[in-house]
Order: C-alpha cells, then structure tokens, then sequence
C-alpha cells in the first residue's frame, strides 16, 4: 500500500490550522504535508506532529508575495539574495520539524525577462541550495506545474524538471513528481514513473478535472497506484486535492489502497 501524507493546505480545512493534525490522525494518516510553516509556531506545529505521531514528510521553501502572484523567487533575477536567505529559513524550519525534504517553487517566469535568463537564474540558485540542504540532510525537490493552473510558470513538465535537475549536477536535487499537474500537461503517467524514479522523491496527488479526490475524474488510480507499489518507489505521496465535500467523507477511495 501507498503511504499517503494528507496535505495540510487542502484537506482538513474546516478546522483550525494547528487542529488538522489530530484530525489527519484520527483519519488513518501517518504523515503530513502543508505549503509553508513559517506564518505559524513551527515549535507548536512539531509538538501537534509529536502529540498525534505524525511524520512531516515534505513542505516548501518560502515562495515571496503569494497575494501579489508571487508562486516562488527561484527564477527572479532581482531576488537571489532573498533566495539564499530562504535556504537557510527554510533549513531552520524544516530541522524542528523534523522534515527531511523541502520542495523549492520555481516562480512564474517575469514579465520583460527572457525564458533562458530565467532558467540560468534557478539553476545558479539551486546549485546553491542543494549544496546547503546536503549539509543539513535534508532533500531539495523542485515541481513541474501545469500551466493552465498557474499561467507562466517556468517549469511546466516533466522535462523541464529533469533538464533542470541535470544541468545542476547535484546528488541532492530531485524531483517532486505532481501526478495532477502531469496528467494535465503531458499524460503517460506510468512509463513517465518508471522512467524518472531514480530522481523521484515525492509524488502527490488530484484527480482531474476539477483537482477532487481519486475517482472523481480521468484518473484511473486503482492501475496506478498498484503500478507504483510494484515499483522500488518508497517515498511518500502527497495528497493536495480539493474535497468534494467534507474531507473526512471524501477519504472513502482509500479504503481500495487498504
């Protein structure tokens, strides 16, 4: 069976923030993921994680002025030295929570700046960051997003994700696999798998359309999830979908994964 992680942003929201890890535990979860820690008291949330045995298994590095559009500041020329200041807020973080992977957003490609400047920016800052999470034993992810969700976003397929990755060079840079954003943008979601696993280091999940729960669309999770356990992938896998209804009355697909 998959280990699945209840992602903490979209599951669980009719409770209080620091009240979903119980919930996330009542409902079976022995992990947790959310976006970001760092509008909370990150020694609270490691005392919820405590309190409910619960793993925080990924959550990512500070993302700039999310209200403003901001989906990251890897690629923003103007912003690096906020970048490097992130690696080490992030590595703070993720030390008290005990959380051994973080994921970088790459940011939604500026206006007037070419695609190429861009993508040298994110990979000078993230031979930056793989070299100082290694330090620190803790991964450094970095995701592929659909472009219909976040229009203009730099890395939109698997692909983009793996040239990155190898244009880096790090051992300690891998690649958070978004099985949501990777059906919208390019399909083939098995072969894909298989092919990238050496650099697979989290995957999540949403079915489409509509970003639900499994069985609500396209999907056919059944196949793919036992393709993935009959693969040496021993990672976690994120669930970042949007319930139908209330969380809890959406968590019925599982029981097929039990």
């Amino acid at each position: 069976m998959p280990k699945f992680a209840a992602n903490l942003s979209f599951l669980f929201t009719e409770f209080d923030f620091y009240d979903r890890f119980e919930a996330a535990a009542n409902a079976g979860f022995k992990g947790v993921e959310f976006h970001f820690p760092y509008d909370f008291e990150k020694t609270e949330i490691a005392e919820r994680l405590d309190a409910n045995g619960l793993m925080q298994v990924l959550h990512n590095m500070p993302a700039g002025d999310w209200a403003a559009g901001e989906r990251g500041i890897a690629c923003l020329p103007d912003k690096v030295g906020e970048f490097q200041d992130n690696v080490g807020l992030a590595i703070e973080n993720a030390k008290v929570l005990g959380c051994f992977q973080v994921n970088c957003l790459s940011g939604v490609l500026p206006e007037g700046v070419a695609r190429e400047t861009a993508v040298d920016v994110l990979i000078h800052n993230l031979i930056f960051a793989s070299a100082e999470f290694k330090k620190a034993s803790i991964r450094l992810l970095i995701e592929p997003i659909n472009r219909f969700d976040v229009p203009g976003f730099l890395l939109n397929t698997s692909n983009d994700g793996m040239s990155v990755i190898e244009a880096v060079g790090s051992d300690n840079l891998f690649l958070q696999y978004d099985i949501y954003h990777m059906q919208r943008m390019e399909g083939e979601l098995a072969n894909t798998i298989d092919a990238l696993l050496p650099k697979i280091a989290h995957m999540q999940i949403a079915d489409t359309p509509g970003r639900h729960e499994p069985g609500t669309g396209e999907i056919n999770f059944d196949f793919l999830f036992n393709h993935i356990d009959s693969t040496t992938y021993d990672g976690w896998i994120g669930c970042e979908y949007v319930p139908r209804s209330s969380t809890v009355a959406g968590l019925a697909w599982m029981e097929s994964c039990r």
